[in-house]
C-alpha cells in the first residue's frame, strides 16, 4: 500500500511512543465538561489560576491546531460541541511525559485526554491548562485535509462533494456545520413522534423484507432466504402491513424506517431513504389535510423559532393553512392545456407538445404525472396541497364520490419538491382487486414500477378495514427543507456512492 510521507512520518511516531512505553490508544478517558459548556461557564472572577476557586475539568477531543514553543505548547481542542483551547506546560507534567510526548510525537488530528483547570490567557481566551494530566488517547495516523486562515480568509477548504460524501468521518470532522445538520435532523424526528404519540398514535414496526412488495409505484430490489429457499423483497413502502393493522383493530399507527427503492440517484433521490406512515381510522384525506398543517408549523417552530423558514434564499410561510388546489387545475393554471378527461392518445400530443420526454410503455396515470412532475411542480414555492388524482396514479386510494376517474389524495409540494403524498384509503376489496389487477397488466406490458397484486392484503381487507386516512412523508426531503439543504445527500449520514474505483478523479 502506498502510504504518503505524512502517513509514514505518523507511523514512525506510533512506533516511537510503543518503543518509549506510550501507548497510542489507551482505553478510557474520564470526561467532566466539554467545550461548550466550558465557555459558556467560565467565570473571570478566576483568572488567576494561582488565587481564588478553580474551575477543573476533564475534556477530551481531536487537536485542529498545535502550535508548540519549546517547553510549552497551545492547541485547539474540538468535541462533539466545539473547540476549546487548551495549554500544556513541560513544568506541569509528570518528568518526561511533554518531551516523548508534545513536543516530538504530537500532530494535528490527534484525540487528547487534557485534565486541569480553566482560565483566561492574556489574549483573552478562555483556556484548560494541564495541570493535572495530558494524555494521547488516539494516534490518528492520516492528517485531515485541515482548512487554512490568512486574514480573515480561509482557504483550501474541504468543500469537495466527492471527498464529503465518502469520508463522511472527515466532513464531519472539518466541517462543523455538518454536525449540526444531523443534529438538526435528530431533533427533527424527536418533535416528530413527540407531536404523534401526544395525540395517541402507536409507534410500530413492520417487516424490511417482504414475500410481496408494494404500497409504492417503485422497483424494488430482490434478495434470496437460503434456508426457506424464497425470494424476498426489501419493502418499497409500509403501507400494506399498516394497514393490516387497522383490520386488526388499531385505530391510529405509523411507522419512521427506511424503505428501499431500485432506482436512480438525483439531488431529491436516494435507494436508501426514511420514510414516516400514518393510518387513522375514520378518518379522510380532507382531515390529513389540517393535521399535516399543524405537524409542519409545528416542526418549523421547534427548529427555527417561528412558522417562516428560508430555503434557498427564499422565505416559506407554514403557517395553516396551505393552499389547495386540484392537480388537473394545476396544469391547466401552468400550461394553458385542460387534461381532465383526455385519454392516452391525447395525453401523449399534450406531452409532446410540451416536449417532454415519454416512452411507450406510459399509460394514462404515467402520463399525467409526467405533464405535473415537469410543468408544474418546480413552480410552486409556497407549500401547496395538490389534490384529486387520476385512478390510474393510486392504486390504494379511494375514489372521489364526486369527481369521475379520481381519487381523494393529495400529495404537498414546498419549494418545488414534494414532501408528502395522502389519500382516503381504498377498503372496498373487490374495487382493490381490481386496481390490481389493472396494474398487473401495467406491468405485462412494460411497466416494471407497476404494483404486483397481493393477495394476503386482499384477504385482509376481505375481514373489513375501517375507512381511514394515510399518509407518507418522506423524512430526507423534510430534512433537506428544513435546514436549507440542496441536495438529499447532506441529509443523509452515508448516501449511496458509486464503487470508489469507478468515482471521477
Amino acid at each position: 500500500m502506498s502510504r504518503s510521507e505524512q502517513e509514514r512520518i505518523r507511523r514512525d511516531a506510533r512506533q516511537s511512543l510503543e518503543e518509549m512505553g506510550v501507548e497510542p490508544y489507551p482505553h478510557k478517558w474520564d470526561v467532566t465538561a466539554h467545550a461548550a459548556d466550558i465557555l459558556d461557564e467560565f467565570d473571570d472572577e478566576r483568572r488567576d489560576p494561582d488565587e481564588g476557586e478553580r474551575m477543573n475539568v476533564s475534556i477530551a477531543g481531536r487537536i485542529r491546531s498545535l502550535r508548540v514553543m519549546g517547553g510549552s505548547a497551545f492547541m485547539d481542542v474540538q468535541d462533539e460541541s466545539g473547540t476549546v483551547q487548551a495549554y500544556v506546560r513541560k513544568g506541569d507534567l509528570p518528568e518526561g511525559v511533554y518531551d516523548k510526548l508534545v513536543g516530538q510525537h504530537l500532530d494535528i488530528g490527534d484525540l487528547v485526554g487534557v485534565r486541569g483547570h480553566v482560565f483566561r490567557t492574556n489574549m483573552g481566551e478562555v483556556t484548560v491548562r494541564a495541570s493535572d494530566t495530558f494524555k494521547l488517547l488516539s494516534k490518528a495516523l492520516r492528517p485531515l485535509p485541515t482548512p487554512k486562515e490568512k486574514e480573515g480568509e480561509t482557504f483550501n477548504e474541504v468543500t469537495d462533494k466527492e471527498l464529503r460524501y465518502r469520508q463522511r468521518y472527515v466532513d464531519l470532522i472539518v466541517n462543523p456545520d455538518v454536525r449540526e445538520v444531523f443534529r438538526r435532523r435528530a431533533q427533527l424526528l424527536s418533535e416528530m413522534r413527540d407531536f404523534l404519540n401526544e395525540r395517541d398514535f402507536l409507534e410500530v414496526e413492520t417487516p424490511a423484507l417482504q414475500p410481496v412488495y408494494g404500497g409504492a409505484t417503485a422497483r424494488p430490489f430482490t434478495t434470496h432466504h437460503n434456508a426457506l429457499d424464497m425470494k424476498l423483497y426489501l419493502r418499497i413502502a409500509d403501507e400494506l402491513y399498516l394497514k393490516r393493522l387497522l383490520v386488526g383493530g388499531l385505530e391510529g399507527v405509523y411507522e419512521i424506517a427506511k424503505d428501499f427503492r431500485n432506482e436512480g440517484l438525483s439531488r431529491f433521490h436516494n435507494p436508501e431513504f426514511t420514510m414516516m406512515e400514518l393510518y387513522v381510522a375514520y378518518k379522510d384525506y380532507r382531515w390529513m389535510m389540517e393535521l399535516t398543517e399543524k405537524l409542519f408549523a409545528r416542526l418549523a417552530t421547534k427548529l427555527h423559532g417561528g412558522t417562516t423558514i428560508t430555503f434557498d434564499g427564499e422565505d416559506i410561510a407554514l403557517a395553516p393553512p396551505f393552499r389547495r388546489l386540484p392537480l388537473f387545475e394545476a396544469i391547466e393554471e401552468h400550461t394553458g392545456r385542460d387534461c381532465y378527461g383526455m385519454n392516452e392518445g391525447e395525453l401523449r400530443d399534450v406531452a409532446r407538445e410540451l416536449n417532454l420526454e415519454i416512452d411507450e410503455a406510459m399509460g394514462k396515470g404515467k402520463l399525467i404525472d409526467e405533464i405535473f412532475s415537469e410543468t408544474v411542480e418546480p413552480n410552486l414555492t409556497q407549500p401547496t396541497f395538490i389534490t384529486d388524482y387520476p385512478v390510474e396514479l393510486s392504486p390504494l386510494a379511494k375514489k372521489h364520490p364526486d369527481k369521475e376517474g379520481l381519487v381523494e389524495r393529495f400529495e404537498l409540494i414546498v419549494a418545488g419538491n414534494e414532501l408528502c403524498n395522502a389519500f382516503s384509503e381504498l377498503n372496498d376489496p373487490d374495487d382493490q382487486r381490481a386496481r390490481f389487477e389493472e396494474q398487473a397488466r401495467l406491468r405485462a406490458e412494460g411497466d416494471g414500477e407497476a404494483a404486483p397484486i397481493d393477495e394476503d392484503y386482499l384477504r385482509a381487507l376481505e375481514y373489513g378495514m375501517p375507512p381511514a386516512a394515510g399518509l407518507g412523508i418522506g423524512i430526507d426531503r423534510l430534512a433537506m427543507l428544513m435546514t436549507d439543504q440542496r441536495s438529499i445527500r447532506d441529509v443523509i449520514l452515508f448516501p449511496l456512492l458509486r464503487p470508489e474505483s469507478d468515482a471521477p478523479e
